[in-house]
């Protein structure tokens, strides 16, 4: 076995060591769960009356007890392109439980939302505490103890976070998440961004735009570039919560349908009855969170994972900061480049070698754990191959051993970058993450005079008066989780874009997201403290320099702050059911914990 990279092995220690009295805290919840809940059998007549009441021809199994229920949880609807292939899983999954004696029952749905429908609109707003209201509906849906095993169908940016969060809680009962795998590849990426470039200087029409964009988004399955919704797939792998290989195989295909098989008919083989049980609350330890943090640098994926990985973690009892993931980033080289990184997206870099050729290489070179409990046999070593159907039989195979695309896909030993790319920055204006491997690196230094902005609207009305052409650092604030649920500020690429692109050196500063769809321009985002929470963001005035620094991990304002009172914070928006959060935005935490009120008002 390769020995473990000493960083990788000092921040786990420490992980381990900082959470040694929270996660023994879980660890006692799911024990005593498990001993409280040992089955349905445990509930009265009329409880699992109630509970088969619609199974038809379920019902005999379930009476007696003795056959694993499995709980479906979907974040179905036919809205998101990524989730409209779930329709038809639950019918299919029970088909594939009866065959090994098993039953399974949709236990409730999640709320699913769209970050690209919401893009600068108010909806955004909902988008990071839709995660809670997820994880919510989720211990809804598992409350009703009729289960010995999770089915999480889930896809999106705040989605797949938030079923981890809700079914941890439940973490006695192995969990399985069920993909639906990536659309098709649509009009190349470079193409799409210089047409939205070109509408921000006036120089395309809407209808251009919108010809552009539905090119690039155009059939069922998830949005083929490298932001959120991929990186969470990625993830779920290196936490050994897939089937390995699962994450990019086309919807609607073949493969897909054998690779959900699998899923059903695995999740009665680890439950608590069998001779190899795999709780979910000891699948997702310390280990399996660095290594989400490792695939994530080594694959260049989506900043909100800065926030969610936090997030998950305390779920589990575990305490993971910025400060590990910066150490993490400087040992952990950049393998991949995919768009908005690079020019192929995630069916090019599946078909280059995918997740296979990536956990391979984290393993050889000792920056991943491979020692670990996951949903397959073989520990990590299990996702080093990739799933081929064999006639009508699923198998696997061991990834291959070259990149089919070494513009895309590369070796440990000739990897784009010797770092991961997403650092802390840090200074007089609080932490902040920078994704440097989006970058070129000779921006990855700016220092200029600020304009301060309170929203994203104002920054482009500014840009159309020509009065950001020039070096400037954008700050937006009052962006953060308590002033406004922390959108993303997606809609401010295309305009710092074109000035950057005009020659001038630019930077944004913000206590907001820009995703993992954002590229090209330096940020510093996710600043906490936020504005509205006693940042230094909101002692800010027009002109100040501030120096934005990827080298050094440096985020600082030269003027002197000490005497300055703070701008006052913008009154908070209603409509588009905002107003219904304000609870979740009076109580969240900071970005690094995982900006999250429901985590915070539980003491996780």
């Amino acid at each position: 076995m390769t020995k473990l990279h000493p960083v990788v092995e000092r921040v786990t220690q420490r992980i381990i060591d900082k959470s040694q009295d929270s996660r023994r805290r879980y660890l006692d919840l799911i024990d005593r769960e498990a001993q409280r809940f040992p089955g349905r059998g445990a509930l009265s007549c009329s409880n699992l009356a109630h509970g088969f009441a619609a199974a038809e021809g379920d019902k005999p199994a379930l009476a007696k007890g003795h056959a694993p229920n499995l709980a479906i949880v979907t974040a179905y609807n036919d809205m998101l392109s990524a989730h409209q292939p779930y329709a038809r899983y639950p019918e299919a999954m029970k088909l594939y439980a009866r065959e090994v004696g098993a039953t399974a029952q949709v236990a409730g749905g999640v709320p699913a939302m769209c970050d690209g429908v919401t893009q600068g609109q108010d909806g955004m707003e909902l988008s990071l505490f839709s995660r809670d209201a997820i994880a919510l509906s989720t211990t809804i849906a598992m409350s009703h103890a009729m289960f010995d095993g999770m089915a999480l169908l889930g896809i999106c940016d705040k989605i797949v976070p938030g079923l981890v969060i809700g079914a941890l809680r439940f973490g006695h009962l192995p969990a399985i998440f069920v993909p639906s795998g990536p659309m098709p590849s649509g009009l190349a990426n470079r193409e799409k961004q210089k047409v939205r470039q070109l509408y921000a200087e006036g120089k395309a029409t809407r209808d251009d735009l919108l010809a552009s964009e539905s090119a690039s988004y155009h059939s069922p399955g998830t949005c083929t570039f490298y932001g959120t919704a991929n990186s969470n797939q990625m993830m779920m792998e290196m936490m050994g919560l897939h089937v390995p290989g699962a994450s990019f195989i086309p919807p609607n295909t073949p493969l897909r349908s054998a690779l959900t098989r699998s899923a059903v008919h695995r999740l009665t083989q680890i439950g608590r009855e069998s001779a190899d049980y795999r709780p979910m609350g000891r699948v997702v330890d310390e280990k399996a969170i660095v290594n989400a943090v490792v695939g994530l640098l080594a694959t260049g994926g989506s900043t909100n994972h800065a926030i969610h990985i936090p997030a998950m973690a305390r779920a589990a009892g575990i305490r993971i900061d910025w400060q590990d993931i910066d150490e993490l980033s400087a040992v952990v080289p950049l393998v991949a480049r995919v768009y908005p990184n690079g020019a192929g997206d995630v069916n090019h870099f599946h078909a280059a070698g995918g997740m296979g050729f990536v956990v391979r290489e984290l393993l050889g070179a000792g920056l991943a754990h491979g020692d670990v409990l996951t949903v397959a046999q073989g520990g990590m070593a299990a996702y080093a191959q990739e799933p081929h159907l064999d006639g009508d039989t699923l198998a696997w195979h061991p990834a291959p051993a070259q990149s089919g695309d070494d513009a895309m896909l590369r070796p440990v030993a000739s990897a784009f970058l010797p770092d991961g790319g997403m650092r802390l920055v840090k200074g007089n204006l609080g932490r902040a993450t920078f994704k440097t491997s989006a970058v070129d690196a000779s921006r990855w230094t700016i220092e200029a005079p600020c304009r301060v902005f309170q929203t994203q609207e104002d920054v482009q009305a500014a840009f159309k008066a020509g009065e950001l052409n020039r070096d400037v650092i954008v700050v937006v604030r009052f962006q953060g989780p308590r002033a406004n649920g922390m959108p993303e500020l997606h809609k401010l690429t295309p305009p710092l874009g074109v000035l950057q692109d005009k020659g001038f050196k630019v930077a944004l500063v913000t206590d907001g997201r820009m995703s993992g769809a954002s590229g090209k321009v330096p940020a510093a985002i996710h600043v906490t403290p936020e504005a509205l929470n006693g940042g230094a963001l909101a002692l800010l005035r027009d002109g100040d320099v501030i120096r934005l620094c990827g080298h050094d991990g440096v985020l600082q304002v030269k003027a002197d702050l000490s005497d300055r009172q703070p701008a006052p914070a913008p009154r908070a928006e209603m409509g588009m059911g905002r107003e219904l959060f304000a609870m979740l935005r009076n109580h969240a935490d900071g970005a690094e914990e995982g900006g999250s009120a429901m985590l915070a008002e539980a003491g996780l």
